[in-house]
């Protein structure tokens, strides 16, 4: 097991510190609930803390974990860009956050931030990297809330705006539907560009900018009437989401390869989904325009102009 470096132990105080920050200002959103917290231990190596809601007043589901995990070998998922290092020992470390509302305007969001560093087997250098980022999976379309989410990456990631954005949309795509999962933002992984202080520099950026841009498009929409047929969409359109991440998320692989704890792995997963059979939006319909017009990669912030 490797013994922490300096690096390290910066992003864990962040990460140990932006957990406490964050939930306490998601609890003032839900303005109900509060964490259950689950704290965990990794036979293996290292350990994590989960925080969630269940049936709050904003959120049906909602849940912040912890995960600081050590080991000897790095799992598959980790390495599949880096086969070099697929014996060294490693400590991986990150926060990871999935948000399920009630209200169907409310959309679905996840945020990610994450650290690596691999001591190679052969004794060389320790090899580091992070990752991460936020994505929003809205139900019903609302052009400004997808300008507001993007304006806000933009702001957090800068001259890596662009590449991010791609990564993301290319991300979360769901290939056998054809579809994103949602207007998209920010995702980067493998990343040490500039140094370690610029890297983590931008890990917090992206941290500390998620919060205050969710809570504005909470503001807006936690308030407006839905009835059972928006409902019944949400639920559907939920059902992506698991299948996105049960197929294809490196998060949720990387966890289950590398022994971590099963209830917070799938933490992320609403409690309530659907899947109806070959459904499709009745044309000219809200649910329609979300299809149409939402659930593709496109470029959000030069239609800042029509709002």
């Amino acid at each position: 097991m490797p013994d922490l470096s300096h690096q390290t132990t910066q992003v864990l105080d962040f990460l140990n510190c932006f957990q406490d920050e964050l939930c306490g200002q998601v609890e003032s959103l839900d303005g109900i609930a509060v964490f259950h917290e689950d704290c965990w231990d990794r036979p293996e190596g290292g350990g994590g803390r989960s925080r969630v809601i269940t049936d709050g007043g904003l959120f049906e589901k909602a849940g912040i974990n912890f995960s600081h995990v050590t080991g000897n070998q790095l799992p598959a998922s980790a390495t599949s860009h880096r086969s070099e290092l697929a014996s060294g020992s490693f400590v991986a470390t990150g926060i990871s956050l999935v948000f399920h509302p009630h209200n169907p305007y409310v959309p679905t969001t996840h945020m990610n931030v994450r650290y690596f560093e691999v001591q190679p087997q052969d004794g060389s250098r320790p090899v580091w990297w992070f990752g991460g980022g936020f994505d929003l999976t809205p139900y019903y379309p609302f052009l400004e809330d997808a300008v507001r989410w993007h304006q806000a990456a933009q702001q957090a990631t800068g001259d890596h705006y662009p590449g991010f954005k791609k990564w993301c949309d290319d991300y979360f795509f769901l290939k056998h539907r054809n579809e994103t999962r949602g207007v998209g933002g920010i995702f980067f992984d493998d990343f040490n560009t500039g140094g370690f202080e610029d890297c983590f520099r931008l890990i917090q950026s992206v941290a500390q900018a998620f919060y205050p841009a969710y809570a504005d498009i909470v503001d807006r929409r936690r308030d407006m009437d839905f009835g059972d047929a928006q409902r019944r969409f949400q639920l559907m359109r939920r059902g992506r989401y698991v299948e996105f991440n049960l197929v294809y998320d490196r998060g949720t692989l990387f966890g289950l390869q590398s022994g971590g704890r099963t209830e917070s792995i799938l933490m992320s997963l609403p409690l309530l989904a659907r899947w109806e059979y070959n459904w499709h939006p009745e044309p000219g319909s809200p649910e329609a325009e979300l299809y149409d017009d939402f659930l593709r990669p496109r470029n959000w912030l030069s239609l800042a102009m029509e709002l």
